[in-house]
This record gives C-alpha cells, structure tokens and sequence, in this order.
C-alpha cells in the first residue's frame, strides 16, 4: 500500500491509501479514519459506499463524519466506487462503468475481468483493513444512493460479518428502477432471476437474519419517486417482521448537505450495535 494522505482530524488521522487490487485488476483507492487510540486498542469499523459517480473523497470531505467517529471510538473507511484506469472499461453515461460499479460481481463482457466490486468489499478490502490496521474485526456498513444499494446488499447477504446496516437514500429495488435495470443488464445479463441476489427487497422477502437497518430519505429528493422507492423496502419489512427504521426528512433532497444533518445519527446507531 502506498498512503496519499494524511490528515489531523479530531486528535485522530484521516488517511488515503492506494493498493493493487486483485479482485478489480486495478490500483485502487480508499479513504480510512483512525480515531486516537491507545497502542494496543482495536476498534471496531464502519465502511462506508458512495454513490454514483463518486470516489473516496466525497465522503471524508463532505459529510463531516470524523467527529463523530472519534466521539465514538469507531474506525470509518470509505472506498472507491468502482475500478479505474485506462484499462478498465467505461461507458460514456455517468450511470455505468467507472464510477458506477453499483457492488456487484460483473459477469457479462467486458465488464467481468474489473468490476466485482462485491468481492472487493466484502473480501479483499475487509481483509487488507484487519490486516494492516488497528481493528477488533467487528464492523457495520452504510452507504448512499448506489452505495446504500451496496450496503443494504452486502450487509443482508453477509449478516455473521455485519452487525448493522444503514442507508441514506438508497436505491432499494434495483430491480424494478431504471438505474437498476440499466446496470444490472450489462453487468450481470437479462436472466432477472439473477439480479435478486443483488436486490435489498428481495433479499429482505429470504432472510432469515435480522440485523437492524436504518434508513434516512429526503422528501425533496429528485430522484425518490422513480429510482429510490423506499415504500417498497418499508413493505418487505413489515411483512417479513424485519427491524427497519425509516425516516421521512422533510425537506432533504440527495446531496451531502442532506447526508451531513444526519450522519452523527448513523454513527451512533452503528457504534451501539458494535459494542
């Protein structure tokens, strides 16, 4: 690993570091904040997805989350969104190919040699973060638009890894919204049977696993109606007796302006869950 960045942030450190991935075929960037510790402390770890279009530093310079994960006590990474580089392919829209891995793993060409983003997250990253950091190898997962389609996901698929989940304005049925189905034929194919197992509602509809999920939408959102859906992630819950906790913000649209009210009250539902 090589760090880019190093930065004091509330008596602890805000890094960047590049690696080469082995699940992506690509060099790789991921943000990571440490909050101060004593020498031989282990703390626990949230990761956090960004959404389309976005890299590791949206979040860390955005959101304004260091405070809280120093108030907490928790460790707080941040990767990027997808592969990148010259020879990794891309797509001209901003809604597929790099910046736009939406967490899966690709199988369909040419998308299937770089962008298993889900082997990455769940695999790869974790294990490169509990090796080269000071964890306790516990952790929770959160994550926004695209990204909380990535952390519902992974967090439901992965429930003895993750002890909580939490999104803001997720895409919850990708499925069913444009953004959904445009990603999901060309990385995964037109079988529709396949893309459940990428598809928070119908995981939801399967589980047996019950790790509390929060979820935060703004009213104002331009994209609520047609791409995000939370209606139909409220009804899986409630038919499956599934512990969701859904709120409405009056006013919110879907930028970070939104996400920063909000994130202390993320941090502190995941630090609660992790201890």
């Amino acid at each position: 690993m090589q760090r880019l960045e190093r930065h004091a942030s509330f008596g602890g450190w805000q890094e960047v570091y590049q690696h080469q991935s082995e699940a992506l075929q690509c060099a790789m960037n991921f943000s990571i904040y440490i909050p101060a510790h004593s020498e031989h402390e282990k703390l626990p770890v949230i990761y956090w997805l960004s959404g389309l279009t976005c890299n590791e530093q949206n979040f860390i310079t955005k959101a304004g989350a260091q405070k809280y994960a120093a108030e907490h006590q928790v460790i707080i990474v941040a990767p990027d969104t997808s592969p990148r580089g010259e020879a990794v392919p891309d797509d001209q829209a901003y809604d597929l190919g790099q910046g736009a891995g939406f967490y899966v793993n690709a199988t369909q060409a040419p998308w299937s040699a770089n962008f298993k983003m889900y082997d990455y997250i769940v695999d790869e990253l974790r294990n490169l973060i509990d090796t080269h950091f000071p964890t306790n190898k516990i952790q929770s997962i959160m994550g926004h638009s695209a990204g909380g389609h990535g952390a519902l996901v992974i967090g439901l698929r992965n429930p003895d890894l993750y002890q909580s989940i939490s999104a803001f304005s997720p895409i919850v049925a990708p499925s069913q919204v444009p953004w959904g189905r445009k990603a999901f034929t060309a990385y995964l194919g037109a079988d529709e049977a396949l893309w459940q197992e990428y598809d928070a509602v119908a995981l939801i509809q399967s589980s047996r696993a019950k790790q509390p999920i929060l979820v935060d939408q703004g009213t104002e959102d331009s994209f609520l109606k047609e791409q995000l859906k939370p209606e139909l992630l409220s009804e899986a819950c409630h038919n499956m007796q599934y512990p969701l906790k859904l709120n409405m913000r009056e006013g919110y649209d879907h930028s970070y302006y939104f996400i920063a009210s909000f994130i202390q009250e993320h941090i502190a539902f995941h630090a609660v869950q992790l201890r």
